[in-house]
């Protein structure tokens, strides 16, 4: 039995949440996938998985098992970017973990440029509604968290922006655009709910700018969407259901093609920071160093937004 592909077939398979999975992720069989887990497990002499119809599940033991496992092949990788040290081209995995939004709206458009760049190091991308709980287990992990932010991890800050109020045209089109904040009254909102609490926010907005004299206001508006995933109520403004909040970071793209207004520019939502962390582990692998350096190149809000436009 390959011990070290078989820990590797195991991590996958947790990683991925099922065989099938972690046979496409390592262009495998599920048949191949299942016989390696079958192994591992008889040469252990303990169970590692529960399989049930809808879900897998780690045993105790298997727990135990993945922490050890992420650790040696961790090491085993570390060891090999050290031999391959001296080479001009990075190679290896670089494992990394994140929302599904910033997978969406901030990762997969920047890993065509990275390839070009360094087509010898694959990037493999776990999805995660919480993935600062699993700082430990990737090379890196993305975090986009608000002022009040105070996780006991180590954390570089990538980009800081606002949190701004948009809506589509469409929308406008037929309902008006806002000009001081109490306008927001008579305006559908599309509104987040905090996944910490469950509680519903009302739309409380703050000046902008750091200095003015203008003191944060709080508007009743009108709720007709609620939910916990920030891509939804996104792409629910994009259709026109309504006002929304929504970092400058994600709306970039829509702002400069004009599928979104930035509305009320004197009044912000709030703060938030995009956060790359990193495990407390003694070598940082090149490939894991060159990619921060690769996203630290550019601000990804830069290009010139577009004024707001009168409806």
């Amino acid at each position: 039995m390959d011990r070290l592909q078989s820990m590797r077939v195991f991590q996958q398979v947790v990683d991925e949440g099922g065989f099938a999975a972690a046979g496409r992720a390592l262009d495998m069989s599920p048949a191949a996938v299942t016989r390696f887990i079958s192994d591992l497990e008889g040469h252990l002499g303990a169970r590692l998985l529960q399989r049930t119809t809808r879900r897998l599940a780690l045993t105790p033991a298997g727990e135990d098992y993945l922490a050890r496992v992420r650790t040696i092949l961790q090491a085993v990788e570390e060891a090999e970017a050290a031999a391959t040290a001296s080479t001009r081209e990075l190679q290896g995995t670089l494992h990394m973990v994140c929302t599904a939004v910033l997978a969406s709206y901030f990762l997969a458009p920047r890993v065509g440029a990275w390839r070009a760049a360094h087509p010898g190091v694959r990037l493999q991308v776990a999805v995660d509604p919480f993935p600062q709980g699993r700082v430990e287990e990737f090379d890196l992990s993305f975090l986009l968290a608000d002022e009040g932010f105070d996780a006991n991890i180590i954390a570089r800050p990538l980009w800081t922006g606002d949190l701004i109020v948009c809506a589509a045209p469409s929308y406008l089109n037929g309902r008006g655009t806002p000009r001081v904040p109490a306008d927001l009254a008579r305006h559908d909102y599309l509104r987040h709910a905090v996944p910490q609490t469950g509680g519903a926010r009302r739309m409380r907005l703050r000046p902008a700018e750091a200095g003015s004299r203008e003191e944060p206001v709080e508007i009743d508006m009108p709720v007709v969407l609620q939910s916990e995933s920030p891509d939804m109520l996104h792409r629910a403004a994009i259709g026109g259901a309504g006002v929304t909040v929504v970092s400058k970071l994600l709306a970039a793209p829509h702002l400069h093609s004009g599928a979104l207004v930035h509305l009320l520019p004197d009044w912000i939502f709030g703060r938030v920071t995009l956060y790359a962390a990193q495990p407390a582990r003694q070598l940082v692998p090149a490939r894991t160093q060159a990619f921060l350096q690769f996203l630290e190149q550019f601000d990804p809000t830069a290009t010139r937004l577009p004024a707001p436009q009168e409806f």
